[in-house]
């Protein structure tokens, strides 16, 4: 008996794999080179998002505080007594021009701060709306250079 131990000659191939002879090589730079600029075009959209939020957040500080001073914008000839309370009537103008000065003294830090409106209602309250806006701080493609930002607020001074 005669066995041949020896390379195996025969149609089955021993490379593991496909033998179709294609090739793979460079795929995985291509792949890196997509999730590179994908990861870079997600910290642009995010630190923008994160710029307009403190933004309006600081636009929502200026505005609390000029509606405090006009809800503030009265004098003491304008007290009443009311019952067992005292009562204040807001003037639209007086709030207005409140609002405004206060805008004046505290938005230097803002750029293109518009007052919209500051009125009275009721008369016991002063609501203020203010519009500026916002750019963004990587200019792209990809993002908006500008966009509006609108805050509502209001204020009411109450006697104890």
């Amino acid at each position: 008996m005669n066995v041949h131990v020896g390379p195996h000659r025969g149609g089955a191939s021993t490379r593991f794999g496909p033998t179709s002879g294609s090739d793979d090589t460079g795929s995985t730079l291509l792949l890196t080179i997509f999730f590179g600029a994908f990861a870079l075009v997600l910290v642009l959209v995010v630190v923008a998002a994160s710029s307009l939020y403190l933004e309006r957040k600081r636009l929502f500080t200026l505005a609390d505080g000029a509606a405090l001073a006009a809800a503030e914008a009265w004098s003491l000839d304008d007290v009443e007594v009311g019952g067992e309370s005292l009562v204040v009537e807001l003037d639209d103008a007086d709030v207005r021009r409140a609002a405004a000065d206060y805008l004046d003294a505290a938005s230097g830090r803002f750029t293109d701060v518009e007052l919209v409106r500051a009125t009275s209602l009721d008369g016991r309250s002063a609501t203020v709306t203010l519009r500026a806006v916002w750019t963004a701080p990587l200019h792209t493609e990809v993002l908006p250079l500008r966009v509006p930002i609108e805050v509502t607020t209001t204020a009411r001074s109450v006697f104890r």
